[in-house]
């Protein structure tokens, strides 16, 4: 008997000591009956989570399906990191004050947890010294003993002033598909974390974003594109409900039964966004692809072997819209992408700005939708090439009868074929490749005129000598 206690009790103490040492075995000891070994998922979630703290990566980004355990992860992860260092300084950021309450009372009900059971492991035992500063009542805002102003949990619609952090952690802030096509309002989220939350940033401090992936401009999207630009080393874990193989990623939580039971009820889109982390922009996006090329066809003595340079413009209709003006080369029925002007500033400007352009890109031909002042416009330019002397491009106008989605829609196969850009193109003209890749096939866009002026030259080459104004 004597023997069997002492094993127990060795045992006891190796586990104690794997928990304070390693983050899986601390979530196995916390809640075994969800941390187990048949969900290596988890496990490698973990270990991910560890590695991500110790090493030199400045953020993480993990996108998982509903039910998967990422808040809980993420809560768990936290009181471990308290545990093992009292004087971290960890923010949440969830999707209202409720929720983000919600998230820090998980953290220090963890921490706080009564031993009930002599037997059974709580996080007094693990971490003995660490405990919840007394009369430290407030949920969202508390200190640990020895600690000052330890955990914060705030919303977009909260506070984080005078609070400083070593570590963040953005939590789901996009509650339901509607938030999710609403770009106004993934936009209003990214300025909160970069106006509030990265101001609240110690030395040398740590993000972690976790989330279902709903869009490519919701936090998770802009913070892997963004940062992967600037050089900020970026760690991504991302684990679909389905595997690349058709096997479910973890049957006990979501079978597959289950699954395609839910997804049936589901749109595509949002189905693809909740458990496979594909964006809903990315999966009813029109273009699916587009061509690029490195230089412009030329002759094997370095010749241009472009027949002709034309021009094609769609003013700006209403105040929010932009004037997109593409200047463009023709070779063999292709068509090569020399230069775009795509802008909402105003016409003072952008008179000037896309005379420079045609001057600029030899252009011989330039067609101007003249709908909606689009004559005056092209007059406007005539006007601007006569003062810079230069009477090489012949300026036109023509009225746009067709409707505007039916015209993109049909030729959008046209546009992704013979339509080639350079291959830096995303860099030369951010804003206009931001509107070609993000357009949707259906639903409404926000702007259009980008699409709308690229199949207005797909409608011009494609008709050849037939297109006239």
């Amino acid at each position: 008997m004597t023997i069997m206690l002492d094993k127990a009790e060795i045992l006891r103490g190796a586990q104690i000591e794997l928990a304070r040492r390693e983050l899986w075995w601390f979530c196995k000891l916390m809640a075994p009956d969800f941390y187990k070994e048949n969900r290596p998922f988890l496990k490698d979630l973990c270990y991910q989570l560890q590695d991500f703290d110790a090493g030199n990566d400045k953020v993480m980004v993990v996108n998982m399906p509903p039910r998967h355990g990422k808040s809980r992860t993420a809560g768990l992860f936290e009181s471990w990191l308290l545990g093992r260092n009292r004087s971290e300084k960890i923010m949440t950021g969830s999707y209202n004050e409720e929720l983000s309450t919600t998230f820090a009372k998980s953290v220090r009900n963890t921490i706080a947890m009564v031993k009930g059971d002599r037997n059974r492991i709580v996080y007094s035992d693990i971490f003995p010294e660490t405990r919840i500063k007394r009369g430290d009542g407030a949920m969202n805002l508390w200190s640990l003993e020895g600690g000052y102003n330890n955990f914060l949990a705030t919303s977009p619609t909260g506070t984080a002033t005078g609070f400083g952090a070593d570590l963040i952690v953005i939590d789901d802030l996009i509650k339901n598909d509607m938030e999710a096509y609403n770009v106004r309002h993934l936009e209003k989220l990214w300025e909160w974390f970069t106006n509030t939350m990265f101001s609240r940033q110690e030395e040398g401090a740590k993000m972690l974003i976790i989330m279902t992936r709903w869009h490519s401009l919701d936090i998770a999207g802009r913070a892997l594109a963004r940062f992967a630009e600037g050089n900020v080393p970026v760690r991504h874990v991302c684990y679909k409900a389905v595997q690349d193989d058709g096997s479910m990623l973890c049957p006990e939580i979501l079978s597959e039964k289950s699954y395609r039971f839910i997804v049936k009820e589901m749109s595509a889109p949002i189905a693809s966004a909740n458990y496979q982390q594909e964006p809903i922009d990315m999966k009813g996006r029109l273009y699916s692809s587009f061509s690029t090329y490195k230089q412009l066809p030329t002759d094997e003595n370095g010749n241009t072997l472009l027949t002709a340079t034309r021009n094609y413009t769609d003013t700006a209709d209403e105040g929010t819209d932009f004037l997109c003006s593409i200047c463009y080369g023709v070779y063999n029925g292709e068509v090569y992408v020399l230069d775009v002007l795509y802008t909402d500033d105003p016409m003072e400007i952008t008179e000037p700005a896309m005379a420079e352009m045609l001057i600029r890109n030899d252009v011989r031909v330039a067609w101007i939708e003249s709908n909606n002042g689009g004559r005056g416009f092209a007059r406007a330019v005539q006007a601007e090439l006569r003062k810079r002397e230069s009477n090489r491009c012949d300026v036109g106008w023509f009225f746009q009868s067709r409707n505007k989605k039916a015209r993109i829609l049909s030729n959008a196969t046209w546009v992704m074929n013979h339509i080639h850009f350079p291959v830096n193109w995303r860099d030369k003209w951010p804003e206009y490749y931001d509107a070609m890749i993000r357009y949707q096939s259906k639903g409404e866009n926000d702007h259009d005129d980008a699409p709308d002026a690229t199949t207005g030259v797909a409608e011009v080459e494609s008709q050849g000598s037939g297109f006239s104004f």
